[in-house]
């Protein structure tokens, strides 16, 4: 693994903390919510803007993205 795809993973891994702390959730439940709603690529594909963000800004943009999958809309990458 490179230092990106690291850098990346270990981000992702940080983002998967921080949702199911705020939403009170277990590992494998936000882990299996975030992946099969595609939030997971979401949070790998926007990398660069999604790390200079607080945890509250975070968890916000997770939910926007997972609100506009639920409407039907196509969150923006």
């Amino acid at each position: 693994m490179n230092e990106i795809d690291l850098k990346h993973t270990e981000f992702i891994i940080y983002c998967i903390e921080t949702y199911k702390g705020k939403k009170n959730l277990d590992g494998k439940t936000a882990y299996q919510k975030l992946k099969a709603s595609g939030a997971i690529e979401y949070i790998d594909n926007n990398y660069n803007a999604l790390h200079t963000y607080g945890d509250e800004h975070i968890v916000w943009n997770i939910d926007e993205f997972l609100n506009k999958k639920r409407s039907g809309e196509t969150p923006r990458s």
